[in-house]
């Protein structure tokens, strides 16, 4: 197993990549690899200073880098060369099993669809993110930013993709299954959610448990929230909020402590040929580590394997 890791992207790059993946290191088994693309002549010295021998990496050198503020279409054709782009042939010839990236999110989801594409049958990929809850355990919020807009039969897909996620990563048996919605009766909603009720309560491709308010988000009502990009991006970025808030009013609470981003690595790329990964642009080791950890799960699991056949 080989999984590939982009040094170069994220605020505090390749700095806090490489020593993300150092601590990776130590959680893999012997036949479990990582592969650094990126500017390996920044790498060494960081490996040097930690005395940690580099043998232990595969590295692959490139002399290009996305930077945050690029246009991801446009970098992704105009750098060939760059960590992200190398990243994706490598994955597109199976070079590498898995990619994660905390650069720039755009480039890495125009990367997926353009190299290893869509599954077929779906409409669009997807991003998730983790979401504590209340007693314990996590549930699944999707999609939390790839897609702004979206039509009923995008997010009924996005229920399969959440539900298969919950219960092959997350180890959630027939995950519970919520519409994100203004109130819990059925003709609730805008036009969207009324017209995605419907086809999610006559599926039987996962567990739909019906409409849901933003105040169940952190209880145990759903294990998979599903709604819009839009939507899911401004409850995710809130969620986010509370950590930072609790810290900077010094308060410790055990519930919002889970709220750190660290914890969870990234934002999967729910709906693409092989397992992608997005981490925070301001990743630290510890959520690198993470999402190494992360992507090393979804390639065991079969993930992919698994969303295809239901998609076929």
């Amino acid at each position: 197993m080989k999984i590939g890791l982009d040094i170069m992207g994220g605020d505090h790059a390749p700095k806090a990549i490489v020593l993300g993946a150092v601590e990776a290191h130590k959680s893999l088994n012997p036949n479990e690899h990582i592969v650094l693309i990126g500017d390996t002549s920044q790498i060494y010295p960081i490996l040097n200073d930690l005395d940690f021998n580099p043998d232990h990496f595969e590295y692959i050198h490139t002399d290009e880098c996305i930077s945050m503020g690029e246009h991801p279409t446009k970098a992704i054709l105009q750098k060939p060369n760059s960590s992200i782009a190398v990243g994706f042939n490598l994955l597109k010839e199976n070079k590498i099993q898995s990619f994660a990236s905390a650069g720039n999110s755009g480039a890495m989801l125009v990367g997926a669809v353009l190299s290893v594409k869509t599954i077929p049958g779906i409409i669009r990929p997807c991003l998730s993110s983790i979401v504590p809850k209340i007693k314990g355990g996590m549930g699944l919020l999707l999609d939390v930013g790839a897609n702004a807009d979206c039509k009923p039969d995008t997010l009924l897909q996005f229920g399969i993709l959440g539900s298969l996620y919950a219960e092959n990563i997350m180890g959630i048996p027939n995950p519970k299954v919520g519409l994100m919605n203004i109130g819990e009766e059925d003709e609730k909603g805008n036009m969207l959610s009324m017209a995605t009720f419907p086809l999610m309560k006559e599926t039987k491709l996962f567990n739909f448990i019906g409409n849901i308010e933003g105040r169940d988000m952190f209880n145990d009502k759903a294990d998979v929230i599903v709604c819009d990009g839009f939507t899911g991006n401004i409850m995710l970025k809130l969620a986010e909020s509370f950590y930072v808030l609790t810290i900077k009013k010094g308060l410790k609470d055990e519930f919002f402590d889970r709220f750190n981003y660290e914890q969870y690595g990234g934002s999967p790329v729910l709906g693409v040929n092989a397992p992608v990964v997005i981490g925070h642009g301001i990743s630290n080791p510890r959520a690198v580590k993470n999402m190494i950890l992360q992507s090393k799960e979804m390639i065991v699991s079969k993930l992919t394997e698994k969303i295809t056949s239901a998609f076929n």
